[in-house]
């Protein structure tokens, strides 16, 4: 029967309608299967420190404000979405050193026989930001949720459909999960060790994207959005408050984590004012990976006389697809001789050397770092003046204009824009423009604020997109080149790949069961992507820079892991949240910034996992 809830406390005011809460039917313990192994597994090495102490606020910056605060539907997609999302916690997650099951919002789990379906046991403990517990219902509900058609999210319909096909309860603390397709243990955990949805929170109407846009969703993390983030910071900041009463802090594993009390996002658009502001004392961190922050601001009084640490730090693990994507369903883009030709007029070793200093290293392709899942045989075609000329010759553009642009008999310019949402990066692009006219091409460079760099991404009417895209546990072709994606909006297939070959092995890759043959068919899908030549990678980065005053905190030992997760990370399950804010050590250091007294320079290397393609 369904029963009522209580209100969401005043901090979650912002909301639609209550929904009625609803209790799903449960199978009852005694339809488990006989014989089920339940497994613990093992938080492993932790990370927090008993040095830690709790308090203050962490201070950094966003270059923009979120379009939305749903995390899915129309828009969610931002550079933002992290924020919100790394406080919904999942059933287990991935420990980044051993890359073992550590368990989170579940305390033990069985697999079954049929490759497909695990049980899990739910800690009875946690609780919604508005302390109602989570329950087996609220894994239901996800299920229901993100297949929706009311959330007007296409991919996640399609994932919790075929991906996830089955949630099942059989108390208010047991439930099973299964996936579409058999998998080895770990990448079956990780498929099926979802997130639960607080169902007495949603009603789910034609209405829903719109009513949601700026709701405060419950979640079961250790932070939370606050009211004055939507009423007086919309547009300006957001800002989480850590729960008083949070459920995971009578957990070993969250011992001395999450030690701050708030933690602000003030958004600056600029990147230089967000700089200055770092130097003025108002952000506690600043990213100083950019080789222009590193070597030439990064200096001086501040950093010399031990006010700001410095930090490098390096990781062993699957690199972002850093590069430019093609558009194929722009007229000339779906020309494969000018893509190879757009390839070969890319000078990115000259702008790693000009621009970045050479502390970048050339990506070989999209899925790099992926073990036996990545073909080491593929890698980035080398700026060819000769090979484009070909390239573009073969195209129908052998004439140039009098600017040295190549035309064809049409008289159509051989001129693309790309677009990009990161001022810092307009360098970079100057220098691959001005090299690309050697080719006879021309580059536009259209600079957009991020979101909107984005969205113009996500609904295709970019033309060359440079941008990057995060990582998974496995290779993920179906968002990215299915086309099933290609030609419509919201979602990540922004070179709207559309070819059958591709397609077949991708929905092969999908459902292979043989760990042998879905490595193979990962190589092979690699393979034809590379023919296809709609991505051009460009650079990466194994490792994390960054500035931080004297008054941030770090563990003394193990602050950083093998996939970067540690750090000034502030919500990961795993590594998040390790370093705290010494409030004392803060009035000393600004005491001492007025009577000009000196510290000792720190500047850290950490090569604990310092990879061999790493410099």
């Amino acid at each position: 029967m369904r029963s009522a809830l209580t209100t969401l406390v005043a901090g979650l005011l912002l909301q639609p309608a209550m929904a009625l809460a609803l209790s799903y039917d449960a199978l009852g313990l005694n339809a488990l299967p006989d014989g089920l192994v339940w497994e613990q597994g093992d938080p492993g090495q932790t990370f927090g420190s008993s040095e830690a102490t709790r308090g203050g606020t962490y201070r950094a910056t966003i270059p923009s404000y979120p379009l939305t605060l749903r995390t899915v539907g129309p828009d969610s997609n931002g550079a933002t979405r992290g924020i919100v999302l790394d406080n919904q916690y999942a059933l287990t997650s991935l420990h980044p050193n051993s890359e073992t099951i550590v368990p989170v919002l579940a305390d033990s789990w069985a697999y079954d026989d049929d490759g497909k379906t695990v049980y899990f046991k739910l800690r009875p403990e946690v609780r919604w930001s508005d302390g109602q517990p989570v329950t087996a219902d609220d894994y239901v509900f996800a299920i229901e949720f993100m297949r929706s058609e009311f959330i007007v999210a296409p991919w996640y319909n399609n994932y919790y459909s075929e991906q996830i096909t089955d949630v099942r309860k059989y108390d208010d603390h047991t439930i099973a999960v299964t996936a579409g397709v058999k998998k080895p243990k770990v990448d079956l955990q990780l498929s099926v060790g979802i997130s639960p949805r607080a169902q007495h929170f949603h009603t789910l109407t034609e209405s829903w994207v719109t009513d949601n846009n700026w709701v405060i969703e419950p979640n079961t993390g250790p932070y939370q959005l606050t009211q004055e983030s939507v009423r007086r910071g919309k547009g300006k900041y957001l800002e989480l408050e850590r729960k008083s009463d949070w459920w995971g802090d009578a957990l070993p594993q969250f011992a001395n984590r999450f030690n701050v009390n708030k933690v602000r996002y003030t958004v600056i658009r600029d990147p230089n004012i967000a700089y200055r502001t770092f130097e003025k004392g108002d952000l506690d961190t600043f990213g100083l990976v950019l080789p222009e922050l590193w070597h030439q601001k990064a200096t001086g009084p501040l950093y010399d006389h031990g006010y700001i640490h410095r930090l490098k730090a390096y990781d062993d693990t699957r690199q972002p697809s850093y590069g430019m994507f093609m558009n194929q369903g722009h007229p000339l883009l779906g020309d494969r001789d000018i893509r190879l030709g757009i390839h070969h007029s890319m000078n990115l070793d000259k702008m790693i050397e000009q621009v970045l200093r050479g502390d970048y290293e050339r990506l070989p392709q999209h899925y790099t770092g992926y073990g036996d899942y990545s073909d080491n045989s593929i890698s980035y075609r080398p700026f060819d003046l000769g090979l484009a000329d070909e390239y573009f010759s073969r195209a129908g553009f052998v004439e140039r204009g009098g600017d040295g642009i190549r035309v064809n008999p049409e008289g159509t310019r051989l001129s693309f824009e790309v677009s990009y949402g990161t001022p810092a990066h307009t360098d970079r692009l100057v220098v691959l423009k001005e090299e690309a006219k050697k080719a006879g091409l021309e580059l536009e460079l259209k600079l957009l604020d991020s979101q909107n760099a984005f969205k113009l991404l996500l609904e295709k009417r970019h033309q060359i997109g440079w941008s990057g895209w995060s990582t998974g546990f496995r290779p993920a072709y179906r968002e990215h080149y299915h086309s099933d994606n290609a030609n419509k909006p919201q979602n990540n297939n922004i070179t709207n790949m559309a070819v059958p070959a591709i397609d077949a092995l991708i929905d092969q890759y999908r459902i292979e069961e043989n760990v042998d043959t879905k490595k193979s068919l990962s190589k092979q899908i690699q393979g034809l992507l590379y023919e296809q030549a709609a991505y051009i990678p460009t650079y990466m980065v194994p490792y994390t820079r960054l500035g931080y005053w004297r008054w941030m905190k770090l563990p003394a030992d193990n602050f950083s892991t093998k996939t970067g997760s540690g750090l000034f990370s502030l919500f990961d399950s795993v590594a998040g949240g390790l370093f705290w804010l010494d409030t004392g050590l803060k009035r000393e250091t600004r005491s001492a910034l007025k009577d000009d007294a000196v510290f000792e320079p720190v500047l850290i290397i950490d090569e604990t996992w310092k990879p061999n393609f790493g410099g």
